[in-house]
C-alpha cells in the first residue's frame, strides 16, 4: 500500500502557498477529492499569521457508535499532529465536520516545515484511521451473538462497502468485489486466488490470512440482498491481536482502507501491460508480413531501374503498344498489391450477388444465315 499516499496533494500545496508566501496573500479555496471529502482553506490579509481549514468527509458507519459525529477519540488524534500549530475550533464552520485554526507563524522553518504541513494534509485520512481503530477497540457488548458480534457496515465509498466482525480470537474482514466489465472480473479473480495463495504459504506467516470465496460467508447472514450481491466474490482478512498491536495498527488500518483501490489498481496495470504486449506482437506480425513484399518492391524497382538506364544507354525506341503493355502490366501489379493488402469482410458474397453480369437465356432457338 506503500503507493498511496495519506496526504491531499491539492491541500498540501495550498498549504505550502500560503507559508511560503513573501507577502500576506487572501485565499479561498473549496476542493473536492475522492469519497465525497471536501475541504475550505480561507486566509485573509487582516490575519496573516492564521489559516482556517474546514473538512467534510463521510463517516465510516452511519451506526449508533458514530452516529453524533467525530468521537473524542478522533479529535484527539488530530489534536497530536501538531499541537502548536493545529486548534480546533468549537463549534465547527456550518456544513463541514470539523475546523482547524492553523498558527503559520508556529511551524518551524527548513526541512520541519515540510513534515509538519505534510501531516496536516493527512488529516482526512488521520480521521478514517482513527474512526476504524475506534470500532475495532470498542465495539457494543450488547450486539454479541454466539460468541460473535453483529457485522459492522463500513462505507469509504458509496458502491464499497465492507464488514468488519468481531469474533473471540480474531476480527474478520469481507470485502464484496465488485466491477463494471466483464474483463476486469478475470483478472481480479485470477489475482485474488493468488493472493489466497501466497498469503497461505510460510513465507507470509506473520500477515493477516487471505481467503476468497464466490459465495458470502457465514458471517454476514442476514444482511441486505444488494450488499451481497457481486460478481467478483468475497475477500476475507483475519486480523489477530499481533496484527493491531503497537506501530502494526496504524499500517493494518490504513492497508483495510485502501484495499478496493489496491485491487483496481493492479487491474487497471495489468490491462495496460496486456494492451502493450497485444501492440508489441501485432507491430512484430506487421513487419513480418512485410518483409517479403518490401523486398519483391525493392528488387523490381532495381530490375526496372536498371531496363531504364540499357534503354537510355542504347537510344532504342520502345514501340507504342510495348510501352502501354508495360504501363498496364505495372497499373495491374499496384492493384494486385492493394487487392491482397485491403480485405474487406463478406464484400465477395456482395460481389458474388450482386456485381456479376446476369445471364440471359431465351426459349426461341437461332440459326445461323450463311
Amino acid at each position: 500500500m506503500a503507493c498511496f499516499e495519506r496526504a491531499s496533494p491539492s491541500l498540501k500545496k495550498i498549504l505550502l502557498q500560503l507559508y511560503r508566501a513573501d507577502k500576506p496573500i487572501e485565499i479561498d479555496h473549496h476542493l473536492h477529492e475522492f469519497g465525497s471529502v471536501e475541504y475550505h482553506v480561507q486566509s485573509s490579509l487582516s490575519d496573516p499569521q492564521h489559516a482556517y481549514l474546514s473538512i467534510s468527509t463521510p463517516l465510516l458507519s452511519q451506526g449508533d457508535l458514530l452516529s453524533y459525529g467525530l468521537s473524542h477519540y478522533s479529535m484527539e488524534m488530530v489534536k497530536a499532529i501538531s499541537l502548536d500549530v493545529v486548534e480546533i475550533v468549537q463549534p465547527a464552520k456550518e456544513g463541514y465536520q470539523l475546523t482547524l485554526r492553523l498558527n503559520l507563524s508556529k511551524i518551524p522553518c527548513g526541512k520541519d516545515s515540510m513534515k509538519v504541513i505534510s501531516e496536516i494534509s493527512m488529516v482526512q485520512a488521520t480521521i478514517l484511521s482513527s474512526q476504524l481503530k475506534e470500532m475495532l477497540w470498542t465495539v457494543n457488548s450488547e450486539d454479541t451473538f454466539q460468541g460473535m458480534c453483529k457485522p459492522i457496515k463500513l462505507v469509504y465509498h458509496p458502491r464499497e462497502p465492507f464488514y468488519v466482525i468481531k469474533q473471540p480470537l480474531k476480527i474478520a474482514a469481507v470485502f464484496p468485489m465488485r466491477f463494471k466489465e466483464h474483463s476486469d472480473v478475470i483478472i481480479a479473480t485470477a489475482f485474488l486466488q493468488e493472493l489466497t495463495d501466497v498469503g497461505s504459504s510460510k513465507k507470509w506467516a506473520k500477515v493477516p490470512p487471505c481467503c476468497w470465496a464466490p459465495i458470502p460467508p457465514p458471517e454476514l447472514r442476514g444482511e441486505p440482498f444488494e450488499d451481497l450481491s457481486t460478481n467478483g466474490g468475497f475477500v476475507t482478512f483475519d486480523i489477530y491481536p499481533r496484527h493491531i498491536e503497537g506501530k502494526r495498527l496504524d499500517k493494518t488500518v490504513w492497508s483495510l482502507l485502501n484495499f478496493y483501490a489496491y485491487v483496481k489498481y493492479h487491474v487497471k496495470c495489468t490491462k495496460g501491460f496486456i494492451q502493450r504486449r497485444m501492440r508489441k506482437r501485432l507491430e512484430s506480425l506487421v513487419e513480418t508480413l512485410q518483409g517479403p513484399n518490401l523486398g519483391e518492391d525493392e528488387q523490381t524497382e532495381k530490375v526496372q531501374g536498371n531496363a531504364r538506364c540499357s534503354c537510355v544507354g542504347k537510344s532504342v525506341r520502345l514501340p507504342k503498344f510495348k510501352m502501354l503493355k508495360r504501363k498496364y502490366g505495372d497499373f495491374t501489379r499496384k492493384i494486385k498489391k492493394l487487392r491482397f493488402r485491403i480485405k474487406i469482410h463478406g464484400f465477395r458474397r456482395f460481389r458474388q450477388r450482386w456485381l456479376t453480369i446476369p445471364k440471359f437465356s431465351s426459349s426461341m432457338g437461332y440459326t445461323k444465315l450463311d
